[in-house]
């Protein structure tokens, strides 16, 4: 059973930074991607960032230049650096892994990102 555990959200002032962190354990026999999705309340989910094991990335147009993905293979863990925050990002942000094979999606808890002064 695949089971993926969020940490590092709070709350920043705009212009401030946070990094979070997931931690996946389970295992999966095939190729995965490891991502980041956001939901603002009353918005749908949406797609943040993305890497795959080899290191390839796709990120959001609104977060491009400010947030980094990044993925630690040995360590199941796949991290966000957001910087230059803006209310806008303000969301619950959940982590995701995806099996390319089955297109099966699994997902974190969620944590709590609230941008304001």
């Amino acid at each position: 059973q695949v089971q993926l555990v969020e940490s590092g959200g709070g709350l920043v002032q705009p212009g401030g930074s946070l990094r979070l962190s997931c931690a996946k354990s389970g295992i999966i026999f095939s190729s995965y991607l490891m991502g980041w999705y956001r939901q603002a309340p009353g918005k749908q989910r949406e797609l943040v960032a993305t890497i795959t094991g080899g290191g390839s990335t796709t990120y959001a147009d609104s977060v491009k230049g400010r947030f980094t993905i990044s993925r630690d293979n040995a360590k199941n863990t796949v991290s966000l650096q957001m910087n230059s925050l803006k209310p806008e990002d303000t969301a619950v942000y959940y982590c995701n892994v995806r099996v390319i094979a089955t297109l099966k999606d699994f997902w974190g808890q969620g944590t709590q990102v609230t941008v304001s002064s």
